[in-house]
C-alpha cells in the first residue's frame, strides 16, 4: 500500500523512458535530416568545396601574340620582366634598414628611391613590394650570389608586354594594361584573370580577342597540410594569335624621323589603290614600355597623362583647318555643279570683298586671268573664293561627302578618330553647335572661309588621305586599313567607285601634276634622283583656335598608276607647306624610292 501510494506521488517516474525516447528520436531525425541535406540535396555544392581544399590550380598566363609590320618586323611581343620584390611581414625595421643599404650598392641603386618605394608599400598594406623593377642580367646574378643574406627578398618574374621600337608607330600599335577590380566581375566570365592584361588603345584593342590567347595551368591533388600528393592533369596555356599589320617598318621610321624637328604634326603614308597604311606617325609620340612597368614614377606619368602637348592624342585622326590642300573639293564642286565647267578662265584679284571684310590673293597682287589647272599651281585664293561662292556651301558640302568629309574613315583604330567638320547651310541654321537654331545663319563671309579650307572647314589627315586617293586611283573611295590579311576578323577593303565624272577627276589631277611641275610643290624633287613623276599640292591653314599656322603638302607617285601616297602635317609651324611639310614628304619619297 506505501509502494503504491509512492508511485501516485511521483507520477513523473514512469514517463521518464518515454521522454528519453522522444528526445532521442528527435536527434537522430535531425541528424538524418542534416545527411539528406549534406548528401542528396547539396552534394554538389559540398562535394565542390571538398575539392577546392583538395586541389589546387597552378595558373600558366598565356602569351599574348605579336604585332609585326608587313615584312615580319616584330612591333610588339612578351618578353619575361624580373623584379626585386619584399615580402615586409617577415623583415623588421633594423633588418630593413640593413637590406637597404646592402641593395644600393649591391645593385646600384639609391637607397632613397627603395626607401620610398618601400615605405609606399607600407602605406599601402601590400604583402609584397617591388622595389627594383626589369632587373638587368648583371642585377640578377649579384642578388643570387647574396640572396642568403637577404630573407624575405626574391627575385619574381612574369610575362609582360614588349615594344622594341619603344614609341614608333605608338599610336598605331596601342598599349596594354591590367585590368581594374570594375572590369573584372564581367571580364572573368570571358576567361580574364584579375590584374590580367587587356588591350587599352590601338591594334593591342581593336584585335584583343585575337591577341590575347587563353590561360591553362595544372591541376593538383594536395593532402590535408596542403603538402602536393599528385598531379591531376596539365592544360598547356593557348597562345594569341599574329595581327600582321600593312605598316612597312622602314617607311615607318622615317615617318617618325622627320616629325623629330616639329612642335606636333603627322605623317600618313598609304597605297591610294587599296588603302593599305604604310606608315602613320603623330608627334609628340610616347614609349609604349611606360605601361609595362609595375611602378610608373609620378614625373613620367604627369608627361604622359596631364602635358599640354597631349602625347596620348593622335594627331593623324583628328581635325585641323586644312588651308589650301581642300581646293581640290572647291574645284570639284565647280565642275560638277557645271556652273563654272572645265574650259572656265577667271580674273584673279589682289582682294574681292564678301560681306564685310576683303579676302585676299596670297601674294597681295593676283595672277591674271586663269583656269582650274593654273589655279591649283599657283594655289590662287580669290580664283576659288569665286567658285566656292558661284556654287553655294552645300554643293561644296556634298562634293565633300562623296570624297569621305565628315565622316569615319573606317580604319581599325577609330576610337581614336574625330569626324571634322564641314559647314552646311543647315550645319548654321541648327546653330553652328553652339547657338541657338535660327540665330546663326550663314554669312557671306562664311563661303570665302569655306572655299580654301578655313574656320568652318576641319578635317583629318586620313580623311585628306582618302581624298587625294580617289583623285590618284581615277575615282575610287579607299578605306584605310592596318590588318595586312583578310579573314573572319578582318574587314574587306574593296574601293568603292565616287559619283563624280571621272573627266573632272583627271582636270583636277592635271592641275596637281602642275604644282609640283612648276608651281608651290616644285622644290619636292630637289636632291632626290630617278624619282617617279609626283602630283601634289601645298596647303598653310590659319589655326582656327588662335594658335600659328599649320603647314600641309599631300602627294602621291606615280602621278599615273598611283603606288604610294602622302599625307604630312606640321602643327603650328608658321613659315608654309612648302617650306616644312614638303620636305617631310620629301624624306619619305627617297627612302620608298630607294628600296623600291
Amino acid at each position: 500500500m506505501k509502494s503504491s501510494n509512492l508511485y501516485n506521488k511521483f507520477p513523473s517516474f514512469n514517463r521518464q523512458p518515454i521522454i528519453f525516447y522522444l528526445v532521442t528520436s528527435f536527434t537522430f531525425l535531425l541528424i538524418l535530416i542534416r545527411l539528406i541535406f549534406l548528401q542528396l540535396l547539396n552534394h554538389e555544392t559540398y562535394k565542390k568545396m571538398s575539392d577546392e581544399n583538395r586541389i589546387r590550380l597552378i595558373a600558366t598566363q598565356p602569351i599574348r601574340g605579336r604585332i609585326i609590320d608587313k615584312n615580319g618586323f616584330i612591333l610588339a611581343d612578351s618578353r619575361l620582366n624580373y623584379s626585386l620584390v619584399i615580402k615586409p611581414q617577415y623583415v623588421d625595421e633594423i633588418a630593413w634598414q640593413k637590406y637597404k643599404s646592402k641593395i644600393s650598392k649591391l645593385l646600384k641603386i639609391s637607397s632613397d628611391s627603395l626607401q620610398k618605394k618601400y615605405s609606399d608599400g607600407l602605406k599601402n598594406k601590400n604583402f609584397s613590394i617591388t622595389l627594383l623593377d626589369d632587373l638587368r642580367a648583371d642585377q640578377i646574378i649579384k642578388f643570387k650570389e647574396n640572396e642568403n643574406f637577404l630573407k624575405g627578398l626574391e627575385i619574381s618574374s612574369k610575362m609582360i608586354r614588349n615594344y622594341p621600337y619603344k614609341n614608333v608607330a605608338s599610336h598605331v600599335i596601342g598599349y596594354t594594361q591590367p585590368i581594374t577590380d570594375s572590369e573584372f566581375t564581367t571580364l572573368s566570365k570571358k576567361g580574364y584573370k584579375l590584374n590580367d592584361l587587356i588591350g587599352r588603345t590601338g591594334i593591342e584593342f581593336v584585335f584583343e580577342q585575337h591577341i590575347r590567347g587563353e590561360w591553362g595551368g595544372e591541376m593538383i591533388e594536395v593532402n590535408s597540410a596542403g603538402t602536393f600528393t599528385k598531379s591531376l592533369g596539365i592544360k598547356p596555356s593557348k597562345q594569341g594569335k599574329d595581327v600582321q599589320l600593312t605598316i612597312d617598318l622602314n617607311l615607318q621610321l622615317i615617318a617618325e624621323d622627320v616629325l623629330k624637328d616639329k612642335n606636333g604634326g603627322a605623317i600618313i603614308v598609304m597605297d591610294p589603290r587599296d588603302g593599305a597604311i604604310r606608315a602613320m606617325a603623330s608627334k609628340p609620340t610616347f614609349d609604349l614600355n611606360f605601361f609595362s612597368k609595375d611602378f610608373k614614377p609620378q614625373k613620367e606619368y604627369d608627361a604622359l597623362f596631364n602635358s599640354p602637348a597631349k602625347p596620348l592624342f593622335n594627331r593623324a585622326l583628328n581635325a585641323y583647318d586644312p588651308g589650301s590642300v581642300w581646293k581640290i573639293v572647291t574645284a570639284i564642286a565647280g565642275l560638277e555643279s557645271g556652273k563654272f565647267p572645265p574650259e572656265t578662265f577667271l580674273e584673279t584679284k589682289p582682294c574681292i570683298r564678301y560681306g564685310s571684310q576683303c579676302f585676299r590673293e596670297h601674294n597681295d597682287l593676283g595672277f591674271g586671268t586663269i583656269g582650274y589647272e593654273d589655279a591649283l599651281r599657283v594655289s590662287s585664293n580669290t580664283f576659288f573664293y569665286q567658285i566656292g561662292y558661284g556654287v553655294g556651301v552645300d554643293e561644296i558640302y556634298n562634293i565633300s561627302k562623296k570624297l569621305g568629309f565628315a565622316s569615319l574613315s573606317g580604319i581599325e583604330i577609330s576610337e581614336q578618330e574625330n569626324i571634322g567638320l564641314v559647314a552646311s547651310s543647315q550645319w548654321a541654321k541648327e546653330g553652328r553647335g553652339w547657338g541657338e537654331p535660327g540665330r546663326t545663319p550663314w554669312v557671306p563671309e562664311d563661303i570665302a572661309s569655306m572655299s580654301i579650307g578655313q574656320f568652318v572647314v576641319q578635317v583629318t589627315p586620313i580623311q585628306l588621305a582618302r581624298a587625294y586617293a580617289a583623285i590618284a586611283n581615277g575615282g575610287y573611295l579607299v578605306t584605310p586599313h592596318l590588318s595586312k590579311k583578310e579573314g573572319q576578323l578582318f574587314s574587306s577593303y574593296k574601293p568603292i567607285k565616287i559619283d563624280i565624272d571621272p573627266k573632272n577627276i583627271q582636270l583636277v589631277k592635271n592641275g596637281l601634276r602642275k604644282v609640283v611641275e612648276s608651281g608651290t610643290g616644285v622644290s619636292i624633287n630637289y636632291g632626290v634622283s630617278n624619282l617617279p613623276p609626283v602630283s601634289g599640292k601645298t596647303g598653310t591653314a590659319e589655326d582656327g583656335e588662335g594658335g600659328s599656322d599649320h603647314a600641309w603638302f599631300v602627294c602621291f607617285t606615280p602621278s599615273d598608276k598611283s603606288e604610294l601616297l602622302i599625307v604630312a602635317f606640321a602643327q603650328n609651324t608658321p613659315g608654309g607647306g612648302s617650306v616644312h611639310a614638303l620636305p617631310m614628304a620629301r624624306e619619305i619619297l627617297k627612302v620608298w624610292n630607294k628600296n623600291k
